[in-house]
């Protein structure tokens, strides 16, 4: 896939899924007006706005991510051709599905509205499942031992401390043994 067409049906998908899921619903539920038990949340809405714009970010960084290295859309009907595990992925396998999760309970605490946190917790089970049901078996018959290592290598839902880094692909025709001067047969001059 071009990386146009990639980037123009990724930029449509981010709006329709996380824009609805993260920004459509949560104003549905809440008008984006203050809880009437807003005061009581003032210690936490400085640090709910900040994760709220930290999970916008995470957002865009994994949809970017989706266009350049893996030259396709996070859309199901459009995957991309490579496996994406640069960038965030190193951490993390779904630092999409987190950040849309981050937008949400940022927004909560932002807004000292419960109702929420609860819808945080709902998109976060539907994706955990929509995750192990659907991406993980799909992933695996895409792209076979290449994403097994990875998945035994990178959390799903926890970052870890060091980024991962894949296997270097295998060697074709004995190259770093000839810059390391080793040859492989022959006159050893």
């Amino acid at each position: 896939m071009r990386r146009t067409v990639a980037a123009a049906g990724s930029a449509v998908f981010l709006a329709v899924v996380p824009g609805v899921v993260a920004g459509v619903v949560p104003w549905w539920l809440t008008g984006w007006r203050a809880g009437t038990s807003a005061p009581l949340w003032s210690p936490v809405r400085t640090p709910g706005a900040a994760l709220a714009v930290a999970g916008g970010v995470v957002l865009v960084h994994a949809f970017l991510r989706f266009v350049v290295e893996g030259a396709g859309t996070p859309a199901p009907i459009a995957p991309t051709e490579r496996l994406v595990v640069g960038g965030l992925y190193r951490y993390v396998r779904n630092p999409m599905y987190l950040a849309v999760v981050a937008v949400i309970a940022g927004q909560a605490l932002f807004l000292g509205r419960p109702v929420l946190i609860a819808y945080a917790a709902v998109v976060w089970a539907t994706v955990a499942t929509f995750v192990r049901a659907y991406e993980e078996p799909t992933l695996e018959d895409r792209f076979g031992a290449e994403y097994d290592a990875y998945r035994r290598a990178v959390p799903a839902w926890h970052p870890r401390c060091r980024p991962w880094s894949p296997p270097s692909p295998p060697d074709r025709g004995g190259e770093s043994d000839r810059r390391a001067g080793r040859d492989l047969g022959g006159d050893p001059r």
